[in-house]
């Protein structure tokens, strides 16, 4: 027995054979469009009593409420151009409010060299 050797030297475990969890690889191609369908359309799934569709890369609830998944979808679209709209518009409002600033200003120093001519010729009279 030697004094500081490996006295413990398990054997190595040989690597595990992956298992898929799936069986699809099995079937042949016909018994797979018969199980799926050749369509397989768009994943639902049932979660706490809501079902959920993926939908152009998002998760849309169908049952949300009195107003569905979809409804609650183009709700939103809506509102973003609605306040995009708005922003728009008040900008617009801005642009008009400085464009009357300036013709406010231009028509007081109108006003006011009309004074001062009608000043200077009643001087001189």
């Amino acid at each position: 027995m030697p004094l500081f050797g490996n006295a413990f030297s398990p054997k190595k475990t040989p690597p595990r054979k992956s298992a898929s969890l799936s069986n699809l690889h099995t079937l042949d191609r016909s018994t797979r469009e018969i199980e799926l369908g050749v369509e397989y359309g768009a994943p639902v799934m049932n979660i706490g009593g809501q079902s959920l569709t993926f939908e152009d890369g998002q998760w849309i609830s169908e049952s949300a409420g009195n107003v569905s998944g979809k409804d609650l979808q183009r709700l939103k679209k809506r509102n973003l151009q609605l306040e995009e709209e708005n922003n728009l518009l008040k900008l617009k409002i801005e642009v008009l409010f400085d464009m009357l600033s300036e013709t406010e200003v231009k028509t007081h120093l109108i006003q006011k060299e009309l004074e001062d001519m009608k000043n200077n010729s009643r001087r001189r009279k």
